[in-house]
């Protein structure tokens, strides 16, 4: 018997429960967000519902994978474009490169070890963890950098005057607060197992392998992401001192 919900008017009655529920308790308790919670929920349902009758057609051929996967690529370097100027367009396209960079070798030494087999339905999922995960460094990084050097203009200002070459006096300033965008990674390997079961486990354990198996594969990713975050971070970092990606009120440091 397969441990997902089935899909029925249960389901849709449970999920529609709960996001009236907590639409109710937004705006009993004048958060101002009960409209936003609907609409988020109705729209998670309308994009998964689309998304999962996509990735059924696209799973049959290796070659759709591929390009739905740039897809994601993509789609993630907007976001974290916009995340960082203020404009998927300001960014330049500049932001595809940390995420590909952190992505592309991990996910090649994990299909060429054979560690997960290169059939679509294995290769997709895991992809997609490793695109948000770099997605979500490369947004981190870029802004704290790019607020850092706002409020600190004066300390950028000081090491230009003390000789330091733009690049080098940037990374002075935004270096220690790009860092923390490692941290949500940090805590989440840390903790594992010990305060929550990540997706990759809980989905490989749905999925019929046994707790082993799906540790196994939840360590992969894990790992797999400290190094894909790791990469998209100094890259990001090393953007942002180059004034490659900058903010709405300037187009450079120089």
């Amino acid at each position: 018997m397969s441990a997902a919900p089935e899909i029925g008017p249960v389901l849709a009655l449970v999920l529609l429960a709960l996001a009236a529920s907590a639409a109710l308790l937004v705006r009993f308790g004048d958060l101002g967000l009960g409209r936003d919670v609907l609409v988020v929920s109705v729209r998670a349902a309308v994009q998964l519902t689309v998304v999962s009758l996509l990735i059924a057609a696209v799973l049959r051929s290796a070659g759709w994978t591929a390009v739905f996967i740039a897809g994601m690529v993509a789609v993630a370097a907007a976001t974290a474009g916009k995340r960082i100027t203020g404009s998927a367009a300001r960014s330049g396209g500049w932001t595809v490169v940390p995420i590909a960079a952190g992505v592309a070798p991990v996910l090649a030494l994990l299909l060429g070890s054979t560690l997960v087999p290169s059939r679509p339905v294995a290769v997709l999922p895991i992809a997609g963890i490793f695109i948000g995960g770099a997605m979500t460094a490369t947004g981190l990084t870029g802004r704290r950098a790019l607020d850092e050097l706002t409020t600190r203009r004066g300390e950028y200002e000081g090491g230009l005057a003390l000789g330091l070459m733009p690049r080098d006096a940037a990374l002075e300033v935004c270096r220690p607060a790009a860092a923390l965008a490692l941290y949500p990674a940090l805590d989440q390997t840390r903790t594992v197992g010990l305060v929550t079961l990540p997706g990759a486990f809980v989905g490989v354990l749905l999925g019929g392998a046994d707790p082993i198996e799906a540790g196994a594969i939840q360590l992969l990713v894990l790992i797999g992401l400290l190094a894909i975050e790791s990469i998209a971070v100094l890259i990001t970092l090393e953007l942002v001192a180059t004034g490659r990606l900058h903010g709405a009120a300037s187009n450079g440091r120089s």
